[in-house]
């Protein structure tokens, strides 16, 4: 039990903090709808999932033997945060707001707002070095298999719950109309803080 709240405890805190992921929710939600927003935060729980297996299993060990790897991921996350950054800042320069109903239906279709959602986390690496960390500090040497399958499914359960809510915060009606009154503006500032979260993660800072 103590281990649970130890994990518990810690992964709120890490969820709760603002980062790429839910600046990825958060923007789905102001721009588009709940639904799309939703299944985003799927996709950000399915990769909480992977990088908690993958702390279970030691990938702090393996970032440690193999430094490249985990340098390898640093840059690909920050290339594809500045990626996500310029396709923000494209669509407020192009005039999203002359977007008709039809093509927010298909840019927030549930399998790319999942995808989104997925490689937004697994592109995170400060998400496997804290899982590592995590594991490391609240788990005993050996633990039971059983404990880090309760561990994983509590964290995506957490993350769920949180960005379930964040999606459902920002996705009410005068969130809408205050996001299609300052689009242009809140498109171009998301394209900023993806460009800038993607070139400090690339940076190593």
């Amino acid at each position: 039990m103590a281990i649970l709240l130890a994990v518990a405890g810690l992964w709120a805190v890490a969820v709760v903090t603002p980062g790429p992921n839910a600046l990825v929710v958060a923007r789905i939600a102001m721009a588009e709808t709940f639904a799309g927003a939703w299944f985003a935060t799927l996709g950000i729980c399915s990769g909480t999932i992977c990088w908690g297996a993958a702390g279970f299993f030691g990938i702090s060990l393996l970032f440690t033997c193999a430094p490249w790897l985990y340098l390898g991921l640093k840059v690909c996350g920050g290339a594809y945060l500045v990626f996500l950054g310029i396709r923000s800042l494209a669509a407020a320069r192009r005039g999203c707001a002359q977007l008709d109903g039809e093509s927010l239906r298909r840019r927030t279709a549930p399998g790319d707002a999942w995808r989104l959602g997925l490689v937004t986390n697994l592109t995170n690496p400060k998400t496997a070095a804290f899982v590592g960390s995590l594991f490391a500090a609240s788990l005993p040497p050996d633990p039971p298999l059983w404990v880090g399958l309760l561990c994983i499914g509590l964290m995506a359960a957490i993350s769920l719950a949180w960005y379930s809510l964040l999606a459902w915060l920002l996705s009410g009606r005068r969130c809408a109309t205050a996001y299609a009154r300052g689009r242009h503006w809140i498109e171009r500032c998301a394209g900023l803080i993806f460009i800038a979260f993607g070139l400090r993660l690339a940076s190593g800072r």
